[in-house]
């Protein structure tokens, strides 16, 4: 199982960037995809996840839209009105669709490599 995180870069607060996360080896509609971040010094922290419909941290409900496209195993994150706060490398993670505890990383089994988000103020 391999997932390819990517769309990472630098952008100005308020600006957008959309992350993606392929995956392969795994039949896709039947795991559950999560996106994770962590910054410098913190721990890692759930953004979103998407199984049949997407979850949100509460810092990112607004702002930031989850989509999936089966047929490209391949999972988005939208990200609008970015703050430096949102300053991370984002990691995607899969799991069994079924699987409880959505928020919890330590729920995940596979992980990509992470792309790095900067947002300047």
């Amino acid at each position: 199982v391999q997932l390819q995180a990517s769309g990472g870069g630098l952008v100005q607060a308020g600006g957008s960037l959309r992350l993606s996360c392929a995956a392969s080896g795994l039949t896709f509609s039947s795991y559950a995809v999560g996106w994770f971040r962590q910054a410098p010094g913190k721990e890692r922290e759930f953004v979103s996840a998407i199984r049949w419909s997407g979850v949100y941290s509460e810092s990112t409900k607004d702002r930031f839209t989850i989509s999936r496209d089966n047929a490209k195993d391949t999972v988005y994150l939208q990200m609008n009105s970015l703050k430096p706060e949102d300053t991370a490398i984002y990691y995607c993670a899969a799991r069994g669709i079924s699987d409880s505890n959505i928020y919890r990383p330590e729920t995940f089994r596979y992980w990509g490599q992470g792309t790095l988000v900067t947002v300047s103020s």
